[in-house]
């Protein structure tokens, strides 16, 4: 049996994650802020798959929730064999309308959170020669859009540089970006999602599976969609200030800002 941690657990990708390690029989540490969600969350994957569940409650825009999550992965008694780094939010307003308190949060949580507890988890990891770690970040982070695709731009960046200081360690680092997901990420940032076109929507279940098959095969990047790759494609090869033009209409259409 081997241990997965994962933080955001509750809802979205994060629960999507629990579910499918949860089936194929890996006990789980759940990590999330709402402590009697965390509970019934552990209670049902306890029941129906019968596996060992942990629960930490802890705000990862904090240093003491960091730092409790951080001990747990380096617990060399009880290791954690893959990390799930998925814990995230968008802030609903253009630059300068949201406050700087919120940015700030923000990038605690998908930088210093991601780069804490990417680290704890490794070096644990690479004195067993073994071990994986899923930071979850997203397509924004391609595009230029506001500081939450600057956010998730660090997050593949500094995953994929550490994928390659690890190689041949039994250490395994991969960046998820997905697009729109059908989760409560939207409605708890109060951000509308009916004018998201349907063929945009991606199924948690099946994002988490695509995920988990790029980590097998050793991937340090996973963008796991032929629609996606498709629309990164065209990112690639479109003159930057003609992407940024239309990255910023459809980020105050669609996106977090």
């Amino acid at each position: 049996m081997t241990t997965a941690l994962i933080t955001g657990s509750t809802a979205g990708i994060g629960a999507a994650f629990a579910r499918r390690l949860a089936a194929d029989g890996h006990d789980l540490v759940l990590v999330a802020r709402d402590t009697e969600r965390l509970h019934e969350q552990a209670t049902e994957l306890h029941d129906r798959h019968g596996i060992e569940v942990e629960v930490l409650s802890a705000d990862l825009a904090e240093d003491k929730g960091i730092e409790s999550v951080a001990d747990r992965l380096g617990d060399r008694k009880n290791p954690v064999d893959l990390l799930v780094n998925n814990a995230g939010f968008g802030n609903k307003g253009r630059y300068l309308d949201v406050s700087m308190a919120d940015e700030l949060r923000m990038l605690k949580v998908h930088c210093e959170a991601v780069l804490r507890l990417t680290s704890a988890a490794a070096e644990a990891m690479r004195e067993r020669g073994r071990g994986g770690v899923v930071n979850v970040a997203s397509v924004a982070a391609f595009v230029p859009r506001g500081t939450y695709g600057a956010s998730k731009a660090w997050v593949v960046q500094f995953t994929q540089g550490a994928a390659r200081d690890l190689a041949g360690t039994g250490v395994r680092l991969m960046a998820l970006c997905p697009g729109f997901v059908r989760t409560e990420f939207h409605q708890r940032a109060g951000m509308g999602t009916d004018n998201i076109p349907g063929w945009m929507w991606l199924d948690a279940d099946k994002l988490v599976a695509a995920a988990l098959a790029d980590l097998a095969r050793g991937r340090s990047l996973s963008v796991p969609d032929p629609r996606y790759k498709a629309l990164m494609g065209l990112v690639k090869v479109t003159p930057r200030a003609l992407l940024g033009g239309v990255t910023s209409r459809t980020g105050r259409k669609y996106g977090p800002q």
